[in-house]
Formats: structure tokens, sequence, C-alpha cells
């Protein structure tokens, strides 16, 4: 049993010093950045203008964190926990966002052009002026979200919830729908 647990913590001390943040990360708190880079876990932490592209943070915990400003481009936040966090004018482009959770987050100007986010939990966010240009929103729920003027041209939502969004003004241009939710939706 002793060597099972020794195992067990030897296995948890990798995946943990396995979060690979680049090593040029910086963020306007450097105790936030290293809590992250050491735990995964950074709630409500200011991580505002930080460099984390090709981050992997898949199944981090960053609820309520200040991510506003942040570069994310091409990082990995499968599953990452990002309930009320504030990502307004973060670049997002091409991230795997697969099943996090964003309920609630303020996504304003961000960019999201070519991101994953099919399976992501979007209720209730704040995207108004977000560029969703070729994401992939398969799945997504983004009941009561606000997209007004979003720019979702060329975005793939395929069986997505869009019951109770705001979408006006909105750009869909070439966008692919099918089997959508709309329910609700504001035009």
């Amino acid at each position: 049993m002793k060597f099972v647990t020794h195992q067990f913590l030897l296995t948890l001390a990798i995946f943990l010093t396995s979060l690979s943040l680049p090593k040029t990360a910086k963020a306007l708190n450097p105790v936030h950045l290293e809590q992250l880079r050491r735990t995964g876990v950074c709630v409500g932490c200011d991580l505002s203008g930080a460099e984390l592209s090709d981050a992997l943070l898949s199944n981090t915990d960053l609820r309520e964190a200040n991510l506003s400003g942040a570069n994310l481009t091409d990082a990995d936040l499968r599953s990452a926990e990002l309930t009320n966090a504030n990502l307004a004018g973060a670049s997002l482009i091409y991230a795997n966002l697969t099943g996090a959770n964003l309920n609630g987050s303020n996504l304003t100007v961000a960019a999201l052009i070519g991101a994953n986010l099919s399976g992501a939990n979007l209720v209730g966010a704040g995207l108004s002026l977000a560029k969703l240009a070729n994401a992939d929103l398969t799945g997504t729920n983004l009941r009561q979200a606000d997209l007004t003027n979003a720019d979702l041209s060329n975005a793939y939502l395929i069986s997505t919830d869009l019951t109770n969004a705001n979408l006006s003004n909105a750009d869909m241009t070439n966008a692919v729908l099918i089997n959508v939710k709309l329910e609700g939706v504001r035009y």
C-alpha cells in the first residue's frame, strides 16, 4: 500500500510540473503566475496581460481570474474552469477551449479566431465585439450570452444552444448553422 501511495504522489508531482507555461511567461502579478505553474489552480488571480501563448493549461482552475489582455494564442485550455473570469481583450486565437467552463465570463472584444469551443459552457458570457470568425462552436452552450456586434463569420454552430442570446448586429456571414436552438434570440 505504501508503494501505491508513493507511486500516486510521484505521478501527481510529474503531472503538476508538466503544466507547461512558456519560459517567457509574464503577468502583472508574477506570484500568481508561479502559483498557476506550480498547482494548476489560480482562483481570482491577476494574470492580466500575461504572455501565455502555447501554454498547456488543460484542467486548470482559473475561476474569477483576471486574464484581460492576456495572450493565450494556441493555448490548450481543454476542460479549464474559467467561470466568471475576465478575458476582455484577450487573444485566444486558435486556442483549444473544448469542454471549458466559461459560465458568466467576460470575453468582450476577445479574439477567438479559429478557436475550438466545442462543448464549452458560455452561459451568460459577455462576448460583445468578440472575434469568433472560423471558430468551432459545435455543441456549445451560449444560452443568454451577449454576442452583440460579435464576428461569427464562417463559424461552425452545429447543435449550438443560443436560447435567449443577444445576436444584435452580429456578423454571421457564411456561418454554418445546423440544429441550432434559437428560442428567444434577439437579433
